[in-house]
This record gives structure tokens, C-alpha cells and sequence, in this order.
């Protein structure tokens, strides 16, 4: 993997002066339950809005003992705008039931056993066990997936085919931090359309693919 050293390097560099998704913050209180549900409240919502309902919402309740006894409609008001809050009042309530039948209250640390959770997909899967247990795996969400792409590492279609593309080919001393650095490089820098290229410290190792117009 050419030139994965230098720009590891620089993005690590780059992004201390953005804000790093909310989360990566939550993830430091080292509570995988908090990450696990945290990440659920991200899919599909603006980082703002995740870190305001999930602020709300473990206010109320932290583990998945004090959270199964709140009513739906008290986790629906509490997260409201994230995306699809009813949907996901409705599957938090289901896996902090199964979290309590199956797991003794504990949130598992192996992917297998976490896509066994309703709603529960490889990238969150992923982040909970890299965020929350400290422990080997690549989440791959929109941002990874494209960045990976874009700069000619890999050649993919969707993020699971990119997971396991960079499960091959990327230095495992990188796998944990590697989707902090370019979520946090493609919310500010690397952006889906019109990248901004001419801020881009990584421009030079760059192949830009799919790229039709940049800043």
C-alpha cells in the first residue's frame, strides 16, 4: 500500500483542527453501550443532531437496564430530529431487551455476535468493537468507502466489499484510527462532491478517481 505511511501522517496531522465526530468523543468514556447506541443514532443524521439527542437521551438512561424501562415515546421525544427516530426509539428498546436475555446486560466485543442485534450493521459493528473495546476492526461508513476509493487504494462498490478490501491490504496498526481520520478529513476536506482539493494535503498521493469537479 504506497504512500499509506505519508498520508496517515498528514491526516493525523489535519484533522487536530477539526472537530472529531461526536462518536469518537463519546467513545472515550470507554462505555461500548453509549458507542453502540451513539453510532444507531448517527446513521443517516447530521453529527450535530446525533450529539445533541444522544447527550438527551443518556441523560435519561446509560445502560441498557436504565433504558429498557423508558417508554418508547420518552426515547422517540428524546432524540427527535435524528433520522428515522421512530424506527430507531423502536430498536433501541429491542436490543437493550436482548442485550438483557442474552448478554446479561453486557454489550458483546465480537461482530458476529453484535449483527445478531436488530438494526445492528458491520459498520456500527465494527465501531463498537474498535471505539468501544479497543480491540481490532474496520468501520467503513460513507466517508471511508468513497476517500478509500477516491484516492486509488482500492476499487470497490459498497463499504462491506471495501471493509474486507482493506482488511487485506491495510497495515493493521491503522485499522482502529483509520475511520476517525477520513470521516473526519471527508465531513471538512474530502467532500462527496466538489472536494477541496486545493486544501488537500494529500493531493499529491491522490488519484482522484471519480472525481469530475473539485475547489
Amino acid at each position: 500500500m504506497e504512500n499509506i505511511d505519508i498520508i496517515i501522517a498528514i491526516l493525523k496531522q489535519e484533522t487536530k483542527r477539526f472537530v472529531e465526530p461526536i462518536v469518537t468523543k463519546i467513545s472515550k468514556t470507554r462505555n461500548p453501550f453509549q458507542v453502540l447506541i451513539s453510532c444507531l443514532l448517527s446513521l443517516r443524521t447530521k453529527d450535530k443532531v446525533t450529539a445533541e439527542a444522544s447527550l438527551r437521551l443518556f441523560q435519561l438512561a446509560d445502560t441498557p437496564q436504565m433504558m429498557s424501562k423508558l417508554n418508547v415515546a420518552v426515547i422517540e421525544k428524546s432524540i427527535f430530529p435524528v433520522g428515522f427516530y421512530k424506527t430507531k426509539a423502536k430498536r433501541i428498546t429491542e436490543i437493550c431487551r436482548t442485550l438483557l436475555d442474552n448478554y446479561e446486560g453486557n454489550v458483546p466485543d465480537e461482530i458476529e455476535e453484535l449483527l445478531k442485534l436488530k438494526g445492528v450493521g458491520r459498520k456500527t459493528a465494527n465501531l463498537v468493537v474498535t471505539l468501544g473495546y479497543g480491540k481490532l476492526g474496520i468501520c467503513v461508513d460513507t466517508h471511508v468507502h468513497r476517500i478509500s476509493n477516491r484516492l486509488g487504494l482500492i476499487k470497490t462498490k459498497t463499504p462491506e466489499q471495501t471493509e474486507f478490501a482493506l482488511r487485506k491490504i491495510l497495515p493493521q496498526k491503522y485499522w482502529i484510527i483509520y475511520n476517525d481520520l477520513l470521516v473526519t478529513y471527508g465531513q471538512n476536506i474530502c467532500k462527496p462532491i466538489s472536494p477541496k482539493c486545493s486544501e488537500c494535503k494529500i493531493f499529491e498521493y491522490c488519484k482522484r478517481v471519480g472525481v469530475r469537479k473539485f475547489r
